[in-house]
């Protein structure tokens, strides 16, 4: 999601139309829990998941390819759909495997924070290393578009050995096998999604779902745009490579460190206390946008300490959103129930982020900022709410 806003931004995209098409990717993780018991019903996890690597690898080569040609923006876009969906069905496969690879409680839970910590070096990897990579390439040699089509070269490359490793190296739990009891499938698929919307206070669980990132998800969406444009656009003007360096590196190692720290405070003090320091916690740094938006600081450091500020918030107060998905999913049917909150935070941030383009367009980047500080209001109210349900 982050590289492809990047990277429609080299290539020239207007905002409007570069926030409503990748908005849209999102969309799969949206409707995933639909096909979930496909992966269930034919094959191994562990063939779902080798098979799915080497389909993600060439949909990235085929990205890489796309770039160059004159209809590039729909080319590209629909093959970024493609590795979306892979993606999205390879999270179902992944997840169950987990489970079964590991069948002990006590691994579980041994192994989650390897998983947890390799699953923040990928998003500093993608967001920092790769944007830096594309940044440098796009400096030396002027072409945007061969600047990318290398990053997505080398991520194609990289998946299809590591499909290649994983075949090889990965266990064969005698437990992944595919589901034999097809006949009731369509019954139990059915009462899996009644039992979830038949949950206590269900309508106060979506909208808190839906609204709690209502304003973050506008925000996200133009955070990587505003760094790039010119000062003249009301941006920042800041190079790709220097994005790669303040937004996906010292930001998402901010995020990292505010989503320990949210966990740790959550550990200690239980959800229901924590819920709304951390709401105002996730919140209010936002305004951080509006200041740079209306002072436009040149200094690079200023700039970086201002968005480690944002994505610290916003890991904090995001630890207390995947808690409260835990506590909803809680139940007979936990891995399903998990999977459709999952869906919700997903559209969450999908129809705001449609818009988030065209209304920067209309307003400008200080008073469109302003306006997600404004829309995270409704977050602060569904938070008062769920604390009298917890």
């Amino acid at each position: 999601m982050m590289l492809a806003t990047v990277m429609y931004k080299n290539l020239d995209v207007p905002n409007a139309e570069l926030a409503f098409y990748t908005a849209w990717l999102y969309l799969p993780w949206v409707i995933k829990p639909l096909w979930s018991p496909l992966v269930e019903l034919f094959g191994t996890k562990r063939r779902w998941i080798v098979g799915l690597q080497w389909l993600s690898a060439v949909a990235l080569a085929s990205v890489a390819l796309s770039l160059h040609l004159p209809d590039f923006f729909r080319i590209s876009l629909a093959l970024l759909w493609l590795l979306a969906f892979s993606s999205a069905t390879h999270d179902i496969a992944s997840d169950g495997y987990y489970m079964l690879g590991l069948p002990e409680r006590s691994q579980q839970a041994a192994f989650v924070g390897v998983r947890s910590a390799f699953y923040k070096l990928g998003m500093i990897a993608g967001q920092g290393g790769l944007v830096y990579l594309a940044g440098v390439l796009i400096e030396r040699h002027g072409d945007a578009a061969q600047a990318w089509a290398v990053v997505f070269s080398l991520l194609a490359l990289l998946l299809l050995l590591l499909g290649a490793y994983h075949q090889w190296v990965l266990p064969r739990p005698a437990t992944d096998q595919p589901y034999i009891a097809r006949a009731n499938l369509w019954a139990g698929f059915v009462e899996t999604f009644r039992s979830f919307f038949r949950k206590p206070g269900i309508g106060v669980t979506l909208g808190f779902l839906l609204l709690y990132r209502l304003g973050e998800a506008q925000l996200l969406k133009m955070a990587a745009p505003f760094l790039l444009d010119s000062r003249a656009q009301g941006g920042l003007g800041l190079s790709t490579a220097s994005v790669g360096i303040v937004y996906g590196t010292v930001g998402v190692a901010a995020l990292v460190l505010g989503g320990i720290a949210g966990g740790l405070v959550i550990a200690r003090f239980g959800l229901k206390r924590s819920l709304w320091p951390m709401v105002c916690i996730m919140h209010i740094p936002d305004l951080v946008f509006v200041y740079l938006a209306v002072a436009q600081p040149s200094d690079t450091l200023l700039i970086a300490a201002g968005l480690a500020v944002e994505q610290f918030g916003y890991g904090f107060g995001f630890a207390a959103f995947m808690l409260y998905m835990v506590t909803v999913a809680d139940g007979e049917h936990k891995t399903a129930h998990y999977a459709l909150c999952t869906g919700f935070m997903a559209l969450g941030m999908m129809l705001p982020g449609m818009v988030a383009g065209w209304l920067q367009q209309q307003l400008g980047y200080q008073l469109f900022f302003l306006w997600a500080c404004i829309a995270t209001l409704p977050a602060f109210g569904m938070t008062l709410l769920v604390r009298r349900a917890l």
